[in-house]
């Protein structure tokens, strides 16, 4: 069965157009005022203009906590999460209170296999065994009723950061940082995990220094150095890049690209055969994220927490060609589960038109921890709200979700649950991605319900695949400078979506490389030869040497090669010109 069709759509943009008075190229005016931009400050990307953090609910309870147990010097025990987010956020608070002055700080991040996601009771009863007199939770916590009801019987404080939605009922903390729990009014709901624990970290240090607790024994740290790591698990979490989060984004870049990059970062960019000096916000979502991810989908994140937190570089490459294996190891299963579910796919009756609402896949030997990807994989090629299921423990099935825009799966999710009673053991999640677990007898039942439920929600709309684009690039545009000034012009990212524009080319040339990329050779309308390639192109259609035409929608890209530069398309779709 094939992807379904796909049809190029142009951004709105509003009846009447802002000035954007700090932006010469009309291109850029279009592209930020098409992605909601009405204020040249909006655009701000220095650090002086992020949120204040005092409008976050509970920092005020979470900073006390602290500084008594900095006082005391109490043993903290860090719980962090086996995904990038979950990595950086405790690698940025451990370094974060160790600078601060805390001498006893450890991390726990659950093997998801032996005790699944966030503060479970068995991870409690970890950190009560290792002597914890605090519990810290980075990106988790805010579903964790039973782990720190657990924990609070034992006498352990325990304080919460996290931003996942909260369900009905919040767990009993000392403290609950998060921007997403009820009645919280930071004005940016799209922190990441490690977003919030930077958060808690530039807060704690204000109250220190009001306290005069800085001198010449316990200087002051700059916390800017740890924004290597917010931004790159910011990126890796897939959360809204609005204003706030470029900000971050930015600023960590900016010390990536001057050279004052962590040795654990610095080690995946290397394994990961990019340049420090030129790395962009994708190249975190699509290079470092994966390999810093594999250790959690087929190991242990405390690898991947190690290599960030390795004091020197040599040490940190050990880590980093450890996590490339497992990566390597990773794209063989998913290429291979991929595959089964084509082919499981590939049976049913229904054609592109026909697709259900929801795509539910079960198989006993898929992967646990690749399911997410997988589910990722499906979504993006049928346009249909995903839900993959691996064999889990005790007659349980492990289920990742990944949604499409105007489907907010895990509300989903919530629905089912209270409808039907018992069925979801228990989810989490966000708007486009989610986890759960349900009895492997009731997977019939489970899809039922998803159909029944999803069938509410979506418009024929919303199943309709489109590919948005900033429409035609002036015959100007195509040049080196032109893509520079867009690279430059980012971060790009999640709701603030890399330019993508649309026209028609004559095809010159064409021919396929490993038998899956499709490299070309394209003429603009004012007769400029540009190259292209289009990736995991459908091999059995192209090449087509009747094709002398064709409509594309395609992003802008400085291909390098032998120390050398050229432009390049990346096509995001093409058809051929009847």
């Amino acid at each position: 069965m094939s992807a379904v069709n796909r049809f190029i759509q142009r951004r709105a943009l509003p009846g009447v157009l802002p000035t954007l008075a700090g932006v010469q190229h009309p291109v850029l005016q279009r592209l930020y005022i098409s992605r909601g931009i009405t204020d040249m400050r909006e655009l701000e990307r220095g650090a002086a203009a992020l949120l204040p953090f005092n409008s976050l609910k509970g920092i005020d309870a979470a900073v006390e906590l602290l500084v008594q147990a900095l006082s005391q010097q109490q043993h903290l025990v860090i719980v962090g999460d086996f995904d990038a987010d979950g990595a950086t956020s405790t690698a940025v608070l451990l370094t974060g209170l160790k600078a601060l002055g805390f001498k006893y700080v450890e991390y726990l991040v659950p093997n998801r296999f032996e005790y699944g996601y966030g503060l479970t009771p068995p991870m409690a009863e970890l950190a009560v065994a290792q002597g914890a007199e605090l519990i810290i939770t980075v990106d988790n916590g805010i579903s964790a009723v039973d782990g720190v009801a657990l924990a609070k019987k034992a006498g352990v404080k325990v304080l919460i950061t996290d931003h996942h939605l909260a369900g009905n009922e919040l767990p009993d903390a000392d403290a609950i940082v998060n921007p997403n729990q009820p009645g919280c009014s930071f004005a940016s709901k799209a922190l990441a995990g490690v977003g919030v624990a930077f958060y808690l970290l530039l807060a704690l240090r204000a109250a220190l220094r009001e306290r005069q607790y800085f001198s010449a024994t316990q200087s002051e740290p700059n916390l800017a150095e740890l924004l290597d790591l917010v931004a790159l698990g910011t990126v890796a979490d897939v959360v809204p890049l609005d204003s706030n989060n470029r900000i971050l984004v930015h600023q960590g870049l900016m010390r990536i690209r001057s050279g004052k990059c962590r040795p654990g970062i610095q080690a995946l960019i290397d394994v990961a055969n990019r340049n420090a000096q030129k790395l962009t916000a994708s190249d975190f979502g699509f290079a470092l994220a994966p390999r810093l991810n594999a250790a959690g989908r087929l190991d242990d994140m405390s690898l991947g927490i190690s290599c960030l937190l390795a004091p020197e570089l040599g040490l940190a490459r050990q880590y980093a060609a450890e996590l490339d294996s497992l990566n390597v190891e990773r794209r063989a299963i998913e290429q291979s589960m991929q595959t089964e579910a084509q082919a499981f796919l590939s049976q049913l009756s229904f054609d592109g038109k026909e697709l259900p609402e929801c795509l539910c896949l079960y198989r006993h030997d898929w992967h646990q921890g690749v399911i997410g990807i997988l589910a990722g994989r499906i979504k993006e090629q049928f346009h249909r709200p995903t839900i993959v299921f691996a064999q889990g423990d005790d007659g349980e099935l492990k289920g990742s979700a990944r949604s499409i825009n105007g489907l907010h799966i895990r509300d989903l999710l919530e629905e089912i649950s209270t409808q039907y009673p018992g069925l979801i053991k228990k989810f989490g999640g966000h708007a486009m991605a989610a986890g759960l677990t349900i009895s492997a007898e009731r997977l019939d039942t489970f899809k039922l319900a998803l159909s029944l439920t999803a069938k509410k929600h979506l418009t024929a709309e919303q199943l309709t695949a489109v590919v948005y684009t900033d429409g035609e690039l002036p015959a100007d545009c195509f040049e080196l400078d032109f893509a520079r000034l867009l690279q430059q012009a980012g971060p790009w990212g999640q709701a603030f979506p890399e330019p993508v524009f649309d026209g028609e080319f004559s095809l010159i040339s064409q021919k396929m490389l490993s038998d899956k990329h499709l490299k070309m050779v394209l003429q603009t309308a004012s007769g400029k030869l540009v190259d292209a390639i289009w990736f995991n192109a459908d091999n059995k259609a192209w090449p087509d040497v009747n094709v002398q035409k064709v409509q594309l929608a395609y992003q802008l890209d400085i291909n390098e090669f032998r120390d050398k530069q050229n432009l390049q398309l990346i096509v995001r779709h093409m058809v051929a010109c009847q």
